[in-house]
């Protein structure tokens, strides 16, 4: 008998999906993947989630129809004690609960949950870029790390999936996963238009201001400092632009600092962590985002889908997104002042940045719709399954 045939499922069988993330925090790879939970078809697959505590989105997870553990070991830091406590227990737990499908997601489960998920022996390993851990920012030798272990892990999965095109080309130019086969799904939003949120009452602003906003961690990755350099070079030329910054993090304090510092703090908002992102997007005039590094930017994806032009550093994921002058203004990084450059011109040119946001819609709605990409994630889970070898269904034994 061959060692690898096409097996076909008894009718009703369900696949076991175990999702594995390191910490649900307020971003885009969490909350597409707690998306996927909630829409996976019931009648073919009993998702459960993994992850390390303490996120914002803790409890939607606990809420959902799906078993979620919390893994007080899986952190976002590299710690060598709690990186091997937080692999044996995924082993222990993979080993218990044997889903046919482990999806790992975010770069610390990505490592772990793959090795571990490996050891247990599961039949389908897919891991999700939603960006890389190694960074221009990092020094070579870790860099080199990061890479060399990203292509181990590679090596153990069955599939990988990329959400933007510039990812999956920086993967194959490092030769991670160049003998795994993978995909490209967009990480994808609901494409529906929101109702614009009175953040001007809110706030106290003139009905004609100008509203600039950016949604983001404010971590060195999404590059805050920028945001405010932006402004300050924006409201240098016109005081009724005015900037509303969503989020919060490590680097708020030293943002709000410079804010002062500079005299813009009249003008800059920082609204901490907000549920109704999509409606503040569609209340604002224009979109702002200065990362340094990205997988595929859910806010950017955001802003098209209320129809908002965009001005963005033309790093990974965002060149998947942005062309120039057509929904927005991609920027070479760090050039805060073309930012300020273009937002103005966005200002002064209101028929064009009208058009701009028409095409951003058109271009998300065509190819980011969250529904297409769930569609996608079970179309792929039921193709890998369905060609495990035969001796792998049956026991899962260990592969050590």
């Amino acid at each position: 008998m061959p060692s690898f045939i096409r097996w076909h499922r008894p009718p009703k069988f369900m696949l076991r999906i175990c999702h594995i993330i390191t910490q649900l925090e307020l971003g885009g790879a969490q909350q597409n993947t707690l998306y996927t939970l909630s829409h996976l078809d019931r009648q073919r697959f009993a998702p459960s989630l993994i992850s390390g505590p303490k996120g914002l989105l803790d409890e939607d997870a606990v809420k959902g129809d799906w078993p979620t553990t919390f893994i007080p070991n899986l952190v976002r830091p590299i710690h060598p004690f709690k990186d091997i406590a937080a692999l044996g227990t995924l082993y222990k737990i993979l080993r218990r609960e044997r889903p046919q499908v482990v999806h790992t997601h975010s770069s610390k489960a990505g490592i772990l949950a793959r090795v571990a998920a490996y050891a247990a022996g599961i039949p389908v390993i897919v891991h999700t870029f939603h960006g890389f851990g190694f960074t221009p920012e990092q020094p070579g030798w870790l860099r080199w790390l990061y890479v060399l272990v990203e292509k181990i892990c590679a090596g153990l999965s069955t599939h990988l999936i990329f959400v933007s095109e510039d990812n999956r080309q920086e993967a194959a130019a490092l030769k991670i996963g160049r003998n795994t086969p993978n995909s490209l799904i967009h990480s994808g939003i609901s494409i529906k238009t929101a109702v614009p949120a009175a953040i001007r009452e809110e706030r106290g602003l003139p009905p004609e201001a100008w509203l600039v906003i950016s949604v983001g961690n404010f971590k060195p990755q999404k590059n805050p400092l920028d945001l405010i350099r932006t402004a300050k070079a924006v409201i240098a030329q016109d005081k009724m632009v005015y900037f509303l910054l969503v989020g919060d993090g490590p680097l708020r304090i030293e943002a709000e600092d410079l804010s002062r510092e500079e005299a813009v703090d009249e003008h800059v908002h920082f609204l901490g962590w907000r549920r109704d992102a999509p409606e503040l997007i569609a209340a604002c005039d224009a979109f702002l985002l200065t990362s340094l590094w990205e997988g595929l930017p859910r806010a950017l994806v955001e802003a098209g889908a209320q129809s908002r032009p965009a001005v963005a550093y033309a790093v990974n994921g965002v060149k998947d997104l942005l062309q120039e002058g057509e929904n927005g203004f991609p920027i070479e990084p760090k050039n805060w002042a073309a930012a300020a450059e273009k937002l103005l011109w966005l200002k002064n040119h209101p028929v064009e940045a009208q058009r701009m946001g028409s095409q951003a819609k058109n271009r998300i709605s065509v190819d980011f719709n969250i529904d297409q990409m769930v569609r996608e994630q079970e179309s792929l889970y039921e193709a890998l399954y369905d060609r495990v070898p035969l001796k792998e269904v049956y026991g899962l034994p260990s592969r050590l």
